[in-house]
């Protein structure tokens, strides 16, 4: 793969026209604007990340998250150009210069396809299908469709939120550049291909777009069956992934300290675990120096110091091994290849983070509940979608806006259009809507 290519500001749906411009920023600023103004973006500050929505300790929700590690994958970006340019002198002035903010934008996207109430939501659709009312839709599906259902994924979701029309009222549907759209798939290929470990980059609906974008930019293809293609990764999605890895690994650590599920030694030692002992020690003699004496704002120090290590680390990895990365030919994430001493304490605070906070009874509560509720909400318009003509299913439908298809003759495009609907919702809108389907809760006049 040729970075020249690969970096394109071709915009789906906008490839034979040049929109009038009335300012100077690039196309990929506008990608970026373009996210953060938008209705999915700003829904993000109402979604579980792992904890329950703020209570007296405010932790991180989707969007808080998601900033962050827009933050992060800007300065991966930056670094990773920095350094190919003087590799590469021929790259400079180009397109290329501009991947910091390729891979910010990848970042802001990157969960914008996630349900309600985290990884629970996204196992409620699935099992909806896989192990509930469900199943008996099988029949009445293609095989791929049901694919695509029964292993529902946020990161695909992101993608056909981006890019599909009916969602984005246009052709296109943000309209946003190639180079953006191929820098959120994680995992190139469509749910057919998925595996045993369910993960899949876009729905059959958005495979033929995935593809059209894969070969503008000169994406490599690695493999093709009867069941579908597989791509190799564009390769700023390495930058987006490191970036969200890394704030999703040493984010919720400092959570759990807020909401005292670590003590404060526990704490310190995992995020100090990233250096030798020469380097903690300078680094809590900086703390003692600055006056630094509240224990949450030494956690913060060292957290900072945490990210600033791995963040080094990522972009050394992704410079030593782009021709691998550019070949198709590099294997894992680049936190897997970051130093011995970091990449084990990066595994030991992903051990601890399972033992002590994703097993937690906090988040275990906002799990079930959050299931529930998804579970009631799936079982309730997918059953109007299948029987539209019921006299409760057109009550329930009324309530879809226009975006979604839900009047689509076709099952298969109403079913989605529920999907769509639900994994849109924020947590407090599907429980408000869960409690009115129930009769729990009604409107005030």
């Amino acid at each position: 793969m040729y970075w020249q290519k690969l970096i394109s500001n071709k915009r789906l749906g906008q490839e034979d026209r040049h929109a009038l411009r009335h300012d100077d920023r690039s196309e990929f600023k506008r990608d970026s604007d373009r996210l953060i103004y938008s209705a999915p973006f700003r829904r993000l500050q109402n979604k579980t990340q792992v904890f329950p929505l703020p209570g007296s300790v405010f932790v991180h929700n989707r969007l808080t998250h998601s900033l962050e590690v827009a933050s992060l994958g800007k300065s991966l970006g930056d670094d990773v150009a920095r350094q190919l340019v003087k590799k590469h002198p021929e790259l400079s002035g180009t397109l290329f210069e501009e991947i910091g903010t390729i891979v910010q934008t990848a970042c802001y996207a990157h969960d914008m396809g996630n349900p309600p109430f985290g990884h629970s939501g996204e196992k409620a659709i699935q099992a909806f299908f896989t192990e509930g009312p469900g199943r008996d839709i099988q029949a009445k599906v293609s095989p791929r469709f049901w694919s695509d259902i029964t292993h529902f994924e946020g990161n695909a979701n992101a993608f056909r939120l981006l890019t599909h029309k009916f969602l984005g009222r246009r052709e296109g549907g943000f309209v946003m550049t190639y180079s953006t759209l191929a820098s959120i798939v994680k995992y190139p290929f469509s749910s057919a291909l998925a595996g045993s470990h369910g993960k899949f980059g876009f729905f059959e609906t958005e495979a033929e777009t995935y593809r059209k974008i894969a070969d503008e930019l000169g994406i490599i293809c690695r493999k093709t069956s009867e069941n579908g293609f597989e791509y190799m990764r564009h390769p700023l999605v390495y930058l987006m992934e490191a970036a969200d890895d890394i704030c999703y690994e040493i984010m919720d650590i400092e959570d759990s300290h807020k909401l005292k599920l670590l003590s404060f030694e526990e704490t310190s030692e995992l995020l100090l675990g990233f250096f030798d002992e020469e380097t903690k020690k300078k680094i809590r003699d900086r703390i003692v120096e600055e006056g630094v004496t509240d224990k949450n704002e030494q956690i913060v120090y060292f957290r900072a110091c945490a990210v600033g290590r791995l963040e080094a680390d990522c972009v050394n990895v992704f410079v030593e091994n782009e021709e691998a990365i550019l070949n198709g030919t590099f294997e894992g994430s680049l936190i897997d290849h970051i130093p011995e001493l970091q990449r084990k304490n990066y595994k030991h605070c992903s051990k601890v983070s399972i033992e002590k906070i994703y097993r937690s009874k906090t988040v275990l509560d906002v799990e079930l509940s959050g299931y529930k509720i998804m579970e009631t909400l799936m079982e309730a318009l997918i059953g109007a979608a299948v029987e539209p003509e019921k006299f409760h299913s057109k009550q329930l439908i009324r309530r879809f806006s226009s975006q979604y298809d839900i009047q689509n003759p076709n099952l298969e495009d109403r079913i989605m259009a529920v999907i769509d609907y639900i994994s849109g919702m924020t947590d407090i809108y599907a429980l408000d809507i869960y409690q009115k389907i129930n009769g729990i809760s009604l409107p005030i006049v």
